[in-house]
């Protein structure tokens, strides 16, 4: 090492220094130039072990904040993982969360459609049902138990066969056709016999034509044609009948009832019509 070097300088300097000037030096100055020596030898070799146990601590020290180091850059490279991971969990769940507010929306959307169509099919029923109780006369129900009273006027005048059809065929006019529909009947019942019987049950099939009850409008059509076949109104009851059949899909039988006008009424104004209709298909 040079610390070493420097003290075998020194040494040998002194040997020199000994030899040159050996005749003027005593024994006593040899011997306390060797102890002095001797002196700066344990010195050095102390400085010497205690730098190389500084070296070696330093040494230790700085293995310890390089390993520090390395185990706060491994700490921070965990955090930026976490950090990241984190943040793809929350956009995802952010992601999830914005889809289910989608789902919720349209499906509130979805259940507020349904309710209109349940309440549109239900207005249907209704309706329906107060027709079905209007053609089997049946009364129906009230909120209020106390009796309907009739005016007096209305109760005691007798309408005549003209009035009653009259007034039936103005209801028609005016869409009121379930009205229209219990004077017919009502005209019927009283009339039977009536020149108008025929045009009567006609006009019934009619207005549940014009209500878009098809199946119940093919039956009073075929009423017309099976009570009245010597009426004038069983043409128009066949055709009718034919595009009450095209009305609910059933073109194979709208066919078969334009054919079948053809061929008992070839000469009507309604066999010309039956036949354009065939030839458009």
């Amino acid at each position: 090492m040079k610390i070493e070097r420097i003290f075998l300088f020194i040494y040998f300097a002194s040997l020199a220094a000994l030899g040159l000037y050996g005749c003027g030096a005593s024994q006593q100055d040899i011997i306390t130039l060797n102890q002095r020596l001797n002196t700066v030898e344990r010195q050095m070799s102390a400085q010497t072990q205690n730098n190389r146990s500084l070296l070696q601590n330093y040494k230790k020290k700085e293995q310890g904040i390089r390993q520090q180091a390395a185990g706060a850059r491994a700490g921070i490279e965990s955090l930026k993982e976490q950090i990241r991971l984190l943040s793809g969990e929350f956009e995802e769940n952010n992601h999830l969360t914005q889809r289910k507010i989608k789902h919720f929306e349209a499906s509130f959307q979805n259940l507020e459609s349904r309710m209109a169509r349940i309440e549109k099919t239900l207005n249907i029923k209704t309706t329906r049902i107060n027709q079905i109780e209007a053609y089997l006369d049946i009364e129906p129900k009230t909120e209020s138990s106390a009796p309907k009273t009739k005016p007096k006027a209305i109760s005691k005048k007798v309408l005549s066969e003209d009035e009653i059809y009259t007034a039936a065929i103005q209801l028609i006019d005016q869409k009121n056709y379930e009205a229209a529909r219990k004077k017919l009947k009502a005209f019927l019942k009283r009339h039977p016999k009536s020149t108008r019987a025929d045009n009567a049950q006609f006009w019934i099939a009619e207005t549940y034509f014009r209500e878009k009850w098809y199946e119940k409008a093919l039956i009073e059509y075929q009423n017309v044609i099976e009570r009245y076949p010597k009426g004038n109104k069983v043409p128009a009851a066949y055709l009718k009948q034919a595009l009450a059949f095209e009305k609910i899909g059933d073109k194979a039988n709208a066919r078969l009832v334009l054919k079948e006008l053809i061929k008992k009424y070839p000469k009507v104004n309604e066999a010309k019509i039956a036949r354009q209709k065939l030839n458009n298909k």
